[in-house]
């Protein structure tokens, strides 16, 4: 029996996190990870290869350089699923060097191999040689999600497929079929239009990203029409087959029929908890194998704690990281402040959207008396350097003390950009900062000046 202070299942971005910070609060720590390499399904197949993939898919269509050389400048004639996979593996090798030596640099102890609770102090680790027992006053489950499965959709592997396979189809398809409008779905969506691929969305409710802005939505499907992306909204898929002269057919529930080349289900994900017999702690996930948690990410059992993708929304690598910090600084009598309204969200959808604080429909249904102050790419210089066209920057203030009560981008480098805003709203700064800061010139930067000036403009109309 090896004894710890800390137990982490899952060496993802919260386990990763939690783990560092408990070390550093000068505890023994060890992490369980079932692969034979760290960094979770953040690094081995979610984030970390879906926007490598994406960079990737810019730099080859030439994405960038259309805005000013036109829309057919191809830099590469024919990109290939080896093309895309050949910089993806790359940049996972090194991400997952990287986090196994911060782990080393920090003496926290990475055991390989698959956990599950014994009780609530106690847990098993089955690995390839053998099985032996962690003891801990605390443990954190950070073991993130897998792709949603539906007897309805016989993934394949090949034609049929989920969002862990991308890379695995033979080849590119002329006609590809995506079940699910959410974040992930609607990023493989923009990637593979624009490497020319005929793109049917399909999505059960009436938008996209039901939890963005509405005007920057609207934005980004605009651009996706503009690929020739079809969106059959308030559609779902009643059954899915393969074509008897090849292609993937899928059924909808108002009798519609679709035909692809290939299909991506990317409806939803499912907590990764099957194999942890959570029941032993006294636990037991919601039907999509979610863990319940308070504010400090203690589950029902308070010595046991939660992050990341495995508790849900907003299923961010980076708030899973600060997930996993504060829950280890709450174990451990640190106390971490952080402010969750001021969380910045990316979406790495092309052209990317971030946005952090409130959406207009949002203070709408609050009754915030707010203005609008906006700003476009295309009437910055740097924009028209840059030849992108297509963004736009948002700032939502209070009518009367001005204060920034949300800001919203899409472009280009919008992740980026949106930390501006995020640093003005956690000091809990008003629109004057824009009006009165000189940035540098040319830089998108200066959208938050335009935009400031936009909105000032409104309000003296009253």
């Amino acid at each position: 029996m090896q004894k710890y202070d800390f137990i982490v299942i899952g060496s993802g971005p919260a386990g990763q996190r939690a783990a560092v910070q408990a070390s550093k609060c000068g505890h023994r720590v060890a992490v369980v990870e079932q692969r034979a390499v760290v960094g979770g399904v953040c690094i081995n197949t979610g984030t970390i290869p879906s926007k490598t993939m994406r960079e990737a898919v810019i730099h080859l269509s030439g994405y960038h350089s259309q805005g000013m050389y036109g829309g057919n400048f191809r830099p590469k004639e024919k990109v290939t699923v080896s093309d895309l996979g050949m910089r993806v593996n790359q940049v996972i090798k090194t991400e997952a060097d990287v986090t196994e030596a911060q782990l080393a640099r920090n003496g926290v102890e990475v055991i390989h191999g698959q956990a599950s609770f014994l009780d609530a102090t106690h847990v098993q680790v089955n690995s390839n040689v053998a099985t032996f027992q962690l003891e801990a006053p605390f443990v954190l489950i950070a073991t993130g999600t897998k792709p949603s499965v539906s007897p309805l959709v016989p993934i394949n592997g090949r034609n049929i497929i989920n969002s862990d396979q991308v890379l695995q189809m033979p080849e590119l398809p002329k006609t590809l079929i995506v079940v699910g409008g959410g974040v992930i779905g609607v990023e493989y969506t923009c990637m593979f239009a624009v490497l020319g691929v005929r793109v049917i969305l399909v999505e059960k409710r009436s938008r996209l990203l039901e939890f963005a802005d509405s005007e920057i939505v609207e934005a980004l499907s605009y651009h996706l029409r503009d690929r020739r992306v079809t969106m059959r909204l308030n559609e779902e898929v009643a059954s899915v087959e393969e074509a008897s002269e090849g292609g993937v057919i899928a059924n909808l529930k108002s009798n519609k029929r679709i035909f692809g080349d290939a299909l991506l289900y990317a409806v939803g994900r499912q907590g990764n908890v099957d194999e942890l017999n959570l029941p032993a702690a006294g636990l037991q996930p919601d039907a999509r194998g979610r863990l319940t948690v308070d504010s400090e990410y203690r589950t029902a059992v308070p010595n046991i704690y939660a992050c990341g993708d495995v508790i849900g929304f907003p299923s961010l690598a980076s708030v899973s990281m600060e997930q996993g910090r504060i829950a280890a600084g709450h174990a451990f009598g640190v106390k971490i402040h952080s402010n969750p309204a001021t969380y910045p969200y990316g979406i790495y959808s092309i052209p990317e959207i971030s946005f952090t604080g409130k959406t207009e429909e949002q203070l709408t249904e609050e009754d915030v008396p707010y203005e609008v102050g906006l700003a476009y790419y295309r009437e910055t210089a740097r924009g028209q350097i840059r030849g992108d066209t297509a963004g736009r920057l948002k700032i939502i203030f209070h009518r009367e003390t001005l204060e920034i009560l949300g800001v919203h981008i899409i472009g280009e480098g919008a992740s980026e950009l949106l930390h501006i805003g995020q640093a003005v709203m956690t000091l809990k700064g008003t629109l004057n900062y824009f009006v009165e800061t000189v940035f540098n010139y040319p830089t998108l930067a200066e959208c938050y000046k335009q935009a400031a000036f936009n909105g000032v403009n409104k309000l003296s109309r009253f």
